[in-house]
C-alpha cells in the first residue's frame, strides 16, 4: 500500500554547489553551514521557521560538539522550539533522512517537518577510542579508514564495485560509455547559464567564512568536476590489476548539503512555488545484498519502493541513483531491463561527487524538477550505502 498524505511542496528544497576533496568549502563546520544555508533559504521563500514541528538532521561525519545532532541546526534557523533527530546510512542518509521525516508526518507527530542534510568529507576526524583494560586504545580516520577498511570483511568500498561487475558480466567498454554518457548529461544542468540547477541552488553561491560572519569566495558551480572524453577513460588503468574499476568511473569525495521540506498534503499548498505542482511521496524500500556486493543493493531495494508505491518499473517516467560507480547504474539496467542510458539526466553523484549524506538529497530534488519540467509523473531514485546495503524512494509529480 503507498504512503498517503505527504508531500513536498514545489521548491521547498535546495543544495548548495558540491565542492571537491580540500576545496572550496572544506573550512565550514558543515552542520553550522547547513544552518547559515537554510536560514537564507527559508527567507527566501518567506517561510517562518516556527512552522517546523519536527527536524531530522542526516549526517555520516562527525563534526565538533555535533552529540545534540538536529536541535543545533535548528536552533540556528530560528526553529528554537523545534525537536527533532539524527540519522545515519552513510551514502543512503539523504533517503534514509527522507523516510524519518515522512514516517512522522504519517505517524501524526508532525504536520511540516525540515530534512537537513550536511557533510564534509575534507578534514574528516580522526578517532581515538580508548582501551578500559590497557594503556592504549585504537584509532580511525573516520573517513578514509572505513572507505578502505569494510567493518565485517575488511575489503574496501572499491571491491564492491569489482565484486558486482563480476555477477553481472559488465566489461569495463560498458563502464566508460555510461561514464562518459553521465558527464555528457550533467552538461545539460549547465546550458543556459546553469539554468537547471538554478531551480534549486542559489548560484552564484556565496561561500563564508569559518565564523559566517562574511563572505570568503564565490563559487559558479560544483567544483571537482573532471572535464571527461571517451579518450581519456580509455586511457586509464584499472586500480586492481585484471579489474574494471578506474579512478574515472566512480566518483569523489566531496562536501555540501541539501535540505527538503515535508508535510502533509494541507499544508502544502502554502508552502510550495507554485501550488499547482504536487509532489507525492508514494513509497519507499530497502534491502541488503551479500557481504562485499554493495552497488547490487539498489535493485532490490528498487523493486521493494515500487512494490510500497503499487506502481511498476515502466512507468517510471524518470531515474536516478546514487552510482559511486558507473557499475550501480549498468547492474540496475541489466537487472531491471533499462536503458542505462536514459537514466541520470541533468547530473548524478558519479560527476557532481559524493559528500555522504547529502548526496541522495541532492538527486531526488534534481529528480523532481526533471519531473516539473517534463510534464510529470512517477520518478525512482535508488542508491546504495556502505554495509551492502540500499535504499529507494518513489515520487509523483502532477497537476494538483
Amino acid at each position: 500500500m503507498s504512503i498517503k498524505n505527504v508531500e513536498i511542496p514545489y521548491g521547498a528544497y535546495w543544495s548548495t554547489p558540491f565542492t571537491k576533496w580540500q576545496g572550496a568549502l572544506q573550512h565550514l563546520h558543515s552542520m553550522k553551514f547547513a544552518a547559515h544555508v537554510a536560514k537564507g533559504e527559508l527567507a527566501k521563500r518567506n517561510i517562518d521557521p516556527l512552522i517546523f514541528d519536527s527536524g531530522v538532521l542526516g549526517m555520516t561525519i562527525n563534526q565538533y560538539q555535533s552529540f545534540n545532532g538536529a536541535p543545533w541546526p535548528l536552533f540556528d534557523i530560528g526553529a528554537v522550539n523545534t525537536p527533532g533527530h539524527a540519522v545515519n546510512q552513510v551514502c543512503a542518509t539523504g533517503a534514509r533522512g527522507l523516510f524519518a521525516a515522512a514516517s512522522e508526518i504519517v505517524c501524526g507527530m508532525a504536520n511540516v517537518s525540515l530534512l537537513m542534510t550536511a557533510d564534509r568529507c575534507s578534514n574528516g576526524p580522526h578517532i581515538y577510542y580508548p582501551n578500559a583494560k590497557g594503556p592504549t586504545g585504537s584509532s580511525e580516520d573516520q573517513v578514509t579508514y572505513n572507505m578502505m577498511n569494510d567493518c565485517v570483511g575488511g575489503h574496501s568500498m572499491m571491491q564492491t564495485g569489482e565484486n558486482v561487475a563480476q555477477r553481472f558480466d559488465i566489461s569495463r567498454e560498458e563502464l566508460d560509455a555510461v561514464t562518459y554518457r553521465r558527464y555528457e548529461q550533467y552538461q545539460d544542468a549547465l546550458k543556459d547559464d546553469h539554468a537547471f540547477q538554478k531551480r534549486f541552488m542559489t548560484l552564484p553561491f556565496s561561500v563564508p567564512t569559518a565564523n559566517f560572519k562574511k563572505e570568503d569566495t564565490v563559487i559558479t558551480g560544483d567544483e571537482g568536476v573532471f572535464p571527461t572524453t571517451p579518450e581519456g577513460l580509455a586511457k586509464l588503468k584499472p586500480i586492481k590489476e585484471g579489474g574494471v574499476i578506474t579512478y574515472g568511473n566512480q566518483t569523489h569525495p566531496a562536501d555540501g548539503n541539501a535540505s527538503v521540506i515535508l508535510c502533509r498534503s494541507e499544508e502544502a499548498s502554502s508552502l510550495s512555488k507554485n501550488a499547482d505542482i504536487k509532489i507525492e511521496v508514494l513509497g519507499f524500500g530497502q534491502a541488503r545484498d551479500d557481504l562485499a556486493y554493495m552497488p547490487a543493493a539498489p535493485i532490490e531495494a528498487a523493486k521493494r519502493a515500487l512494490a510500497v508505491a503499487g506502481v511498476g518499473i515502466k512507468q517510471m517516467n524518470a531515474i536516478k541513483t546514487h552510482n559511486p560507480f558507473a557499475v550501480n547504474d549498468v547492474a540496475l539496467a541489466k537487472a531491471m531491463d533499462l536503458d542505462v542510458m536514459k537514466m541520470n539526466n541533468y547530473g548524478c553523484s558519479l560527476i557532481w561527487g559524493h559528500p555522504q549524506g547529502p548526496t541522495g538529497l541532492r538527486a531526488v530534488i534534481e529528480l523532481i524538477e526533471e519531473l516539473a519540467m517534463t510534464g510529470g509523473g512517477y520518478g525512482l531514485f535508488t542508491g546504495c550505502a556502505a554495509g551492502d546495503t540500499g535504499m529507494a524512494i518513489v515520487i509523483k509529480v502532477s497537476d494538483r
